[in-house]
C-alpha cells in the first residue's frame, strides 16, 4: 500500500484574490508565463466581462497607481493573453473581450476552490498528462 503525504490548507481570502489564484493556477499548470500586472489585468477583466476593449484599456489604466499606466500597455497585455488563449474576442463583435470560458474562472457568489494535485514522482519536470 502506497503512502501519500496529504496537505490540507484552508484559507479565507477576498474574492479578488480567489479569482486571481484561479487564473494563476491555470497559468502555472499550463506553463503560461504571466507577470503580476498581467495577472491583475486578467483578474480585473474577469469581474467586468464581457467588455469593449477600448473601455477596458482605459479602465485598467485610469489611476497612475493602477495596473498599467497607459491604455496601449493594457492592449499589449490583452493581445499577449489572447495569443496564450487566456482571452477571447466575441465572434460577432471583435471589439468585445472576455476571459476564455474554457478556463472556468468563477467570479460570482461564494467561491470554494477544491483542487487536488498529485505529485507521484513518476514524471519528469515539465511533463503534463
Amino acid at each position: 500500500m502506497a503512502l501519500v503525504n496529504q496537505v490540507q490548507k484552508r484559507v479565507k481570502m477576498p474574492k479578488w484574490d480567489v479569482v486571481k489564484f484561479q487564473i494563476l493556477t491555470h497559468c502555472y499548470i499550463n506553463r503560461i508565463t504571466v507577470s503580476e500586472s498581467d495577472l491583475n489585468c486578467l483578474t480585473l477583466l474577469s469581474f467586468n466581462q464581457p467588455i469593449e476593449l477600448t473601455h477596458f484599456c482605459y479602465d485598467a489604466s485610469t489611476d497612475e497607481d493602477w495596473i498599467f499606466k497607459t491604455p496601449q500597455t493594457v492592449r499589449n497585455c490583452i493581445n499577449k493573453a489572447e495569443k496564450s488563449k487566456l482571452v477571447v474576442k466575441d465572434s460577432n463583435n471583435k471589439k468585445i473581450i472576455k476571459l476564455n470560458p474554457d478556463l472556468q474562472i468563477q467570479t460570482e457568489g461564494t467561491i470554494l476552490l477544491d483542487y487536488k494535485f498529485l505529485g507521484d514522482g513518476t514524471q519528469e519536470a515539465g511533463e503534463n498528462n
